[in-house]
């Protein structure tokens, strides 16, 4: 059952957004665009030297149609975060969102965050946060005019961190969207499955937040559900599947949907008792792909393209 998103206006939301954000583009250590690639006449793949990763990272662009001739006009930004196992390309591969943009005044920016998916600051490596909240930000803003307007949507553990990134940072995002992400680090069965995540990639174990027993702080620090206070304001689109319940046997991908749906309750019955307005999209089976993703993307849309003042 969906319950509609109520709060501050967007003139509110965005003016906040803005102040706040100005400081985390240009209050951070600087990045700079090493190559660009033109993939097509809007869509552009930028490989940004990273200070915060130590090394140089993609983001892939779509810019409007107009950029080359309206010169003097600033954009929002729509960020679309990747999931686990799959890179900044998944977007423009799985999705239309080229198409689906065209003729809407705005940027589209795909960054990396690594092969997990998880943009967080790991511990002692990089830190996947700075990189997309601070310096892709302030490159945008430098060379292609990016406003300080901006929304986030992310499937999977890109879900997880539009949550989080809204989360520890109010106001800097005018809306977010998570499909099928991890919302609630800590709950049952969950740290086994984000420890799952790095073990994949060949990650030094514990080499995210530590160990979630040890390091009880920081587990919570970067949690969406124990940071859920600061959401508070914002518009929230969440959208998670019941998976082998309900299902229609395809059991891995059902079977990951499955193990997100308790962290996904537990994340917005939280949002309810602090009174933060959500909408929700729970639905019976469903898998943990594109093939859900796109639908949600498009339900929450009308969210998003309130928040970015473009057409929906």
């Amino acid at each position: 059952m969906a319950h509609p998103s109520t709060g501050v206006s967007r003139r509110t939301v965005t003016k906040a957004a803005t102040a706040v954000g100005l400081t985390a583009l240009f209050g951070g250590r600087a990045a700079t665009a090493r190559a660009v690639t033109r993939l097509s006449a809007r869509t552009l793949d930028v490989s940004v030297s990273s200070p915060a990763l130590g090394r140089s990272a993609p983001v892939r662009l779509i810019l409007p149609s107009g950029f080359g001739t309206q010169t003097g006009r600033t954009y929002p930004v729509l960020y679309l975060l990747h999931g686990a196992h799959d890179d900044y390309t998944s977007w423009t591969r799985e999705t239309d969102i080229e198409a689906f943009t065209e003729g809407r005044d705005l940027i589209v920016a795909m960054p990396d965050a690594g092969p997990t998916g998880i943009p967080t600051a790991w511990r002692g490596g990089p830190d996947y946060e700075t990189f997309q909240l601070t310096e892709v930000p302030a490159l945008l803003a430098r060379q292609y005019r990016a406003s300080g307007v901006r929304a986030v949507a992310g499937v999977s553990t890109g879900g997880y961190g539009a949550m989080a990134h809204t989360a520890r940072h109010p106001g800097l995002f005018a809306a977010a969207a998570s499909y099928s992400g991890i919302l609630d680090t800590m709950a049952p069965g969950v740290p086994p499955l984000v420890d799952a995540i790095v073990a994949r990639e060949n990650l030094a174990p514990r080499s995210l937040w530590g160990s979630p027993l040890l390091n009880l702080l920081t587990w919570r620090d970067f949690n969406p559900r124990s940071r859920a206070e600061g959401l508070r304001g914002t518009p929230l689109y969440v959208s998670s599947g019941s998976g082998v319940v309900g299902g229609t046997g395809d059991w891995l991908p059902e079977a990951l949907e499955s193990a997100l749906w308790l962290s996904a309750h537990a994340f917005t019955d939280t949002l309810a008792l602090l009174r933060v307005p959500v909408t929700t999209h729970y639905y019976s089976g469903g898998g943990h792909g594109w093939a859900y993703w796109k639908g949600e993307f498009s339900a929450s849309w009308p969210m998003l393209a309130r928040a970015l003042g473009v057409p929906e």
